[in-house]
């Protein structure tokens, strides 16, 4: 009985091993092409001073393409809070691709989003080759694009994606 079960543990874990490691590649292909300098960005930043990227050389900076009407999105914010309370020496930015500056505030206090948000524009969107959401750019310290992801993402592939 004790070999069944133990048997059927070790078959499943593989199999979720397998799976989420099909569903990372699966973003990891679907990710948008990008240069390997990340294109920089002067953007406002909801209830806060303008962003530019260039001023956030000499840290690691996630930024996370979303919108307020993406489900996968909201999903993944409670991944993302985590990991920038947990990894303050990275720089979390929710690139917000849709919706007016009111319709993100009450979606950042309905979600509890923690790190900055900022409003994109048309250019920084194509710039990042943003087609789907949510996308994920990760930039280096020295502001190379060192990873891309599209979909949701979860705590674990996050950690893994950034240096």
């Amino acid at each position: 009985m004790h070999r069944r079960l133990w048997r059927a543990t070790k078959d499943w874990g593989v199999t979720l091993v397998l799976a989420a490691a099909v569903f990372h590649g699966a973003g990891q292909l679907r990710a948008p092409e990008l240069p390997e300098q990340a294109p920089d960005f002067e953007l406002p930043v909801l209830d806060g001073e303008p962003v530019q990227l260039a001023d956030l050389r000499g840290a690691s900076v996630v930024l996370n393409f979303w919108a307020p009407w993406c489900g996968p999105c909201r999903a993944e914010v409670p991944q993302f809070n985590r990991f920038a309370r947990t990894h303050p020496e990275v720089t979390v930015l929710g690139v917000a691709t849709d919706g007016s500056e009111s319709s993100l505030r009450t979606a950042r206090k309905r979600l509890d989003i923690e790190y900055p948000v900022v409003l994109a524009d048309q250019s920084t969107v194509s710039a990042y080759g943003v087609t789907t959401l949510p996308t994920t750019v990760i930039v280096d310290t020295e502001g190379r694009v060192v990873n891309a992801h599209t979909g949701m993402l979860t705590l674990p592939q996050l950690a893994l994606m950034v240096p």
